[in-house]
């Protein structure tokens, strides 16, 4: 297959990263320092997916978590202060689909129903309860919820299941500089 174009936005240091190694892998360090007070939270639902993850076979040794791409320019965060776009030019066996509304219900630490009956079973334990998907995910009280939330994340990889838009980035486990064919500033 012919390779295609992906974006992905980046902290402005990961040029200079290009230039001195070759490639950039992201580091549990560099979520933190991006996300601060919020990495924790962030950090357990990217544990999951690099646990999970179809290509995790791919994966190289020394590289911590994976990198997002946006399939179109549009799609791609706008630069801010301290951050580029970098235009990638990859064989797309690379990339990993991902249906973003689904990676936001992970990120939510909610359920993915695999229908609507299996939704609607879901919202009725959760009033049996009393609580909410994050709540139950949260607290130590309801173990069984939370298992069945994180059974059901296994559907972010399913492409049979539709949740939302349906939109897809993907996930590529390292930039290599040979790949770089612009940096928007």
């Amino acid at each position: 297959m012919d390779n295609i174009i992906v974006w992905t936005k980046q902290n402005e240091n990961v040029a200079k990263e290009l230039n001195e190694t070759g490639r950039y892998i992201a580091k549990r360090e560099y979520i933190f320092k991006d996300l601060d007070e919020h990495a924790y939270l962030v950090l357990e639902a990217y544990d999951w997916l690099v646990r999970n993850i179809p290509s995790a076979s791919q994966k190289p040794d020394d590289t911590g978590y994976p990198i997002w791409v946006s399939l179109t320019k549009e799609a791609t965060m706008l630069p801010s202060k301290g951050t580029i776009i970098l235009e990638l030019t990859l064989d797309p066996s690379l990339i990993t689909m991902v249906n973003i509304d689904k990676w936001g219900t992970i990120l939510n630490y909610s359920y993915i129903p695999a229908d609507e009956q299996d939704a609607k079973h879901h919202r009725q334990l959760l009033e049996q309860y009393g609580v909410s998907d994050t709540k139950a995910y949260m607290s130590q009280f309801y173990p069984q919820i939370k298992r069945k939330i994180i059974d059901s994340w296994s559907r972010l990889f399913d492409d049979s299941i539709i949740l939302g838009s349906n939109e897809k980035y993907g996930i590529i486990w390292e930039v290599r500089k040979k790949w770089v064919t612009q940096i928007i500033r």
